[in-house]
């Protein structure tokens, strides 16, 4: 065998292994938005330092809006991996969910007044009701799917159907306003720092879940009962009970998002809040490599599938797409990661790659 035949090989070797990892895919379509922005417009990864409407300098450009935006759905994505990996389905519920969230938080704070002069109660009191309210409806979804063995998108659309007007019903249909400037901090930016303020509260979530995931064993539980309850509950795991649990986990990262999503603009508006956001956390799962039907998941792949996705949104957004018309170009990639991901498929492509190899070594 020739050196350059033998440097081929192990080339062509590298690459088919690069293709087996889980980060290729989220890589690969990182790097595409990215050369695609390059080529159209290099003005998108401008970073500007400007000012705020209190005067504060601020950093400013597309890049600084997917760090901000793209938290909110990192943050949904570390719940909505754990629910994929474990209960081998999605909750729909989110978007919903996250308005009754952002409803509650805005009842403590305003009380019976719709504009009051000052906050009936601390934030972080309003915070954590709030937190208490969206982990006890994620327990309920979770007891639908892990007890009553509904499956998850049936079990969460009763709550995707009913939660928005749950959130409008807890503030009598009104809106509530916040007028003191301190609640706004948590969804855009805290005065003196040119960061949004989203970006370290996604970080501080993620750190959080990366130390639960390495000194405990809901990683492992969660992967063990997505690829097959039975034989964890030979093995002395509670399918149920973990289900449960990463649905709550779910509804804490939603009570997160739901404060940054009222402190975004002071007030909610039940209809419109977290709108689809729902298909950008499945779709950010997927766009990680982790499989749709449950079990084995990185979280870091999600994580970054998240800030892709928001990539991708503003991408549109920078050229001109009609919002209305943003859900048509995402469902395509859905389908293009399902697809690719379907067992058959996952078949065909390794029958290809087994053939080339040994197409490659008779050659050699």
């Amino acid at each position: 065998m020739t050196p350059s035949k033998s440097s081929n090989k192990s080339l062509g070797a590298q690459l088919i292994g690069l293709t087996r990892k889980q980060l290729f895919i989220p890589i690969a379509a990182l790097l595409c938005l990215i050369i695609f922005n390059l080529i159209a417009d290099p003005s998108f990864f401008n970073i500007k330092v400007g000012l705020n409407s209190a005067g504060q300098p601020v950093l400013s450009g597309y890049l600084i809006t997917i760090l901000d935006y793209g938290s909110e759905l990192a943050i949904l994505a570390i719940g909505m991996t754990l629910v994929t990996s474990a209960s081998g389905g999605q909750d729909i519920s989110v978007g919903a969910a996250i308005a009754i969230a952002g409803s509650v938080i805005l009842k403590v704070l305003c009380g019976n007044e719709s504009r009051p002069e000052h906050m009936k109660a601390p934030i972080i009191v309003a915070f954590l009701v709030a937190c208490v309210v969206a982990m006890i409806f994620g327990a309920f979804n979770g007891a639908l799917v892990a007890f009553f063995k509904i499956q998850p998108m049936v079990a969460t659309l009763i709550l995707f159907t009913a939660g928005r007007s749950i959130a409008a019903w807890i503030n009598n249909n009104e809106l509530p306003i916040i007028s003191d400037e301190s609640f706004s901090y948590f969804g855009t930016f805290i005065p003196g720092c040119p960061i949004p303020t989203p970006v370290f509260i996604a970080a501080a979530c993620m750190v959080v879940i990366f130390l639960v995931l390495k000194f405990t064993n809901l990683g492992l539980y969660s992967q063990s009962v997505g690829i097959n309850p039975h034989s964890s509950r030979l093995n002395g795991i509670n399918p149920a009970i973990v289900k449960l649990i990463t649905y709550v986990i779910l509804g804490l990262c939603v009570a997160v998002v739901g404060l940054i999503k009222v402190s975004r603009i002071s007030t909610i508006n039940y209809s419109v809040v977290a709108k689809d956001i729902e298909m950008d956390a499945i779709l950010a799962v997927a766009l990680g490599g982790n499989s749709l039907g449950g079990g084995k998941f990185s979280m870091p792949a999600s994580i970054m599938g998240a800030y892709i996705i928001q990539f991708l949104t503003t991408t549109l957004y920078k050229f001109n797409v009609n919002s209305s018309a943003l859900p048509a170009y995402k469902a395509v990639v859905v389908i293009v990661l399902v697809v690719l991901s379907a067992p058959v498929v996952r078949e065909r492509i390794n029958r290809l790659k087994k053939s080339s190899s040994k197409t490659a070594k008779e050659v050699a």
